[in-house]
């Protein structure tokens, strides 16, 4: 298995779960309320921008998160509904309970098993270009064992004739398409939600209107919630009202990605093109990943 954003331990998960912690989210919210199970979650993709989505929606006053991942429903469901309601914060009425774990977006039992606590969870999935993500991916695999083969002779089965590894889950993730039609059996269009990772980056306060939006909240998280990092070469959050410093993603975030072939790279593109055209028509979104490339 590969190792997950930030894969959570279960003694993490038991703080966030214990009554003094605070579970995440406004910190003018006040430790108490009841622990609810989430209506709202962030499902994937791994190295998208579900972190940098989670830290912006919990800027929401009625928004209460999960700052870890509890992976209930891919790693951790035999332990049953009530230890992951106990992994919850504490909500008030009428504030919204989420978290997110990327892996559930390409977990096979995830939407029968979501759908079967809550049919009409909200589920939103952060998509960026595959090509882009699966060399994010493979770098922070590499940084943490550096020993791994190269990301060109990974990509492959067959370098000479071209065949792309489908099966290694830096390429198989990006394959939005595949995955979607699991969830679809289970949940219709209207309760996904797709953030574009991209956007994300260039225009947060846009793709942050539109999530607020889908989870029925008042537009709170807005432009004076952000400024842009040069160094990081992304969105961090600041706090609107005060002078405190700016939360900015931690050190994993933004890592420089190593030289990939070119050829690697025109084949990879030609490999996930009709994924992603089919992807664009089941969400009735065109996401540019094509453009993007062409303007290069």
């Amino acid at each position: 298995r590969d190792p997950q954003e930030s894969s959570t331990t279960d003694e993490e998960l038991s703080r966030a779960g214990s009554p003094g912690s605070r579970g995440g989210g406004s910190s003018t919210t006040p430790d108490y309320g009841e622990k609810r199970l989430p209506q709202a979650l962030i499902i994937g993709v791994k190295k998208g921008g579900t972190r940098a989505l989670l830290e912006a929606i919990r800027a929401h006053p009625d928004v209460r998160a999960v700052g870890t991942e509890p992976h209930f429903f891919d790693r951790n469901y035999e332990k049953g509904l009530e230890w992951y309601r106990n992994v919850m914060p504490k909500t008030l009425e009428g504030q919204i309970t989420m978290e997110k774990t990327p892996s559930y977006f390409v977990t096979n039992e995830a939407p029968r098993r979501i759908h079967s606590m809550a049919k009409d969870t909200k589920l939103i999935v952060v998509v960026r270009n595959p090509v882009t993500r699966a060399i994010s991916d493979y770098t922070q695999t590499l940084s943490k064992k550096p020993e791994i083969p190269t990301f060109e002779v990974l990509a492959f089965k067959n370098r000479t004739l071209g065949l792309i590894d489908a099966s290694w889950s830096a390429i198989r993730i990006g394959i939005y398409a595949l995955h979607l039609e699991n969830w679809l059996q289970y949940f219709p269009l209207s309760q996904i939600h797709f953030v574009s990772g991209e956007r994300l980056i260039t225009d947060p306060a846009g793709e942050m209107a539109k999530v607020q939006d889908f989870l029925g909240l008042k537009r709170i998280v807005t432009e004076k919630h952000f400024y842009f990092n040069k160094t990081k070469g992304f969105p961090c959050l600041k706090k609107p009202e005060d002078s405190s410093a700016p939360r900015c993603l931690g050190k994993s975030k933004g890592r420089t990605h190593p030289k990939i072939d070119p050829d690697v790279i025109h084949r990879l593109r030609k490999f996930y093109k009709p994924f992603n055209v089919m992807f664009y028509q089941m969400t009735g979104q065109d996401f540019q990943w094509e453009q993007e490339e062409s303007d290069k």
